[in-house]
């Protein structure tokens, strides 16, 4: 079992209100509750899962027509 450390956090009154609702709809305590969505929050902001949507956007672009020419764009602000 991974160890637990107590952290407090402040809900405004509608957040504690629906978290209680849930919890007696679940049948899960409010703390089990916090902690799921906490794991669903890293889960999908860890770097691994950035960098494979990233790659998974690759070339997104580069069939288009209406963007700029970025070398001719950069050559322009390096002159400057």
């Amino acid at each position: 079992m991974v160890a637990m450390r107590r952290t407090q956090i402040y809900l405004s009154e509608p957040e504690r209100q629906g978290l209680q609702a849930l919890a007696q709809r679940s049948g899960k305590s409010q703390s089990a509750l916090i902690r799921d969505a906490i794991d669903v929050f890293l889960q999908q902001h860890q770097p691994q899962d950035r960098l494979a949507r990233l790659r998974q956007a690759r070339g997104l672009w580069t069939s288009r027509t209406d963007l700029p020419d970025w070398q001719a764009l950069r050559e322009e602000l390096d002159r400057r």
